[in-house]
């Protein structure tokens, strides 16, 4: 496991959980350095003093809040350990509910919950209990990075996790965003969702980052001083789309070929290729049938029509 990010009690009540907060994900994105194209020397960033006009060490860097601006207001880690807040060493459980009252939208970050130590064990896996046989989560205040947050206290296994959510004001409107009210059947719907069913669902797990691999293998090539493979472009993006229906009925016809499985389009092959060659055969069969019928019948007409004259 990472090394903590933060350590304090989770408290709901009179119950206190010692814990150490701990990344519950982390970054596998490749990441580069600037460099002076015309000879590959690299780009430095240096922290300057406009004042002295000199490169600072770490520990002579603090921070300020910019009043305006002219005005810098200089605040000290110490004056922000001493805040007068309930939060600053607890992650204090304002409330239970139920998931579904919070919108997706609105979770951060996650970080794994440890307990710490052995006077933690019993009453941290009584909260995951709790939490995992009502169902609900809890929401919880915390002071971190310098400022006040909230977070949704879940289960994730056997683990208690800490989701970061923002604050309602962080949300931006989405007034603008949809588009304006245009006209949508329900055959258009409810062809959409048999779309949604023939496309189906496979176990998220087994998604991977094709980008990633693909920037390994270029840079693991130009390292070895070889060619880099060649990727497959991505399919060129169809025209716009003309008839709705017809574009949702061949995507279903699509997906459903792609698992496998048959569509309208082959049974609509089958009719109009077989079948009717089968009917065409029928009926020349029959016509043979009927004309040599006619011939029989006319020759034994004749033939009794000659004893008469």
């Amino acid at each position: 496991m990472p090394r903590p990010v933060w350590s304090g009690a989770v408290s709901f009540g009179l119950v206190t959980i010692p814990i150490k907060v701990m990344p519950a994900t982390e970054d596998h994105s490749i990441s580069f350095r600037q460099i002076h194209i015309a000879d590959g020397g690299r780009i430095r960033y240096r922290k300057i003093c406009e004042i002295e006009d000199r490169v600072l060490d770490p520990d002579e860097i603090g921070r300020a809040y910019e009043a305006s601006k002219d005005q810098l207001v200089p605040i000290s880690d110490q004056e922000l350990d001493d805040l007068p807040l309930p939060t600053a060493k607890a992650i204090d459980v304002e409330a239970f509910i139920e998931a579904e009252r919070i919108d997706p939208i609105r979770f951060g970050k996650p970080y794994y919950l440890q307990a710490d130590g052995a006077v933690a064990t019993k009453p941290y896996v009584l909260l995951r209990e709790a939490l995992q046989r009502s169902d609900k989560i809890a929401v919880a205040k915390f002071a971190w990075h310098n400022r006040e947050r909230l977070g949704a206290l879940r289960v994730v296994g056997d683990a208690i996790v800490l989701q970061v959510l923002h604050w309602p004001d962080e949300i931006r409107p989405a007034e603008g965003v949809a588009p304006k009210a245009v006209d949508i059947s329900d055959s258009e719907v409810e062809e959409a969702i048999a779309l949604m069913d023939a496309i189906g669902g496979t176990d998220i797990s087994e998604y991977r980052d094709q980008y990633r691999e693909a920037m390994e293998a270029v840079i693991e090539a130009k390292t070895e001083g070889v060619e880099p493979p060649r990727m497959e472009a991505p399919a060129e993006p169809k025209g716009k789309v003309v008839d709705l229906m017809s574009a949702l009925q061949d995507s279903v016809r699509a997906a459903k070929k792609s698992r496998g499985e048959e569509t309208d389009e082959a049974e609509v092959h089958e009719i109009s290729g077989r079948r009717p060659t089968q009917k065409k055969a029928a009926k020349k069969t029959a016509a043979k049938k009927t004309s040599a019928g006619g011939k029989k019948t006319a020759a034994k007409k004749s033939s009794r029509k000659k004893p008469a004259s």
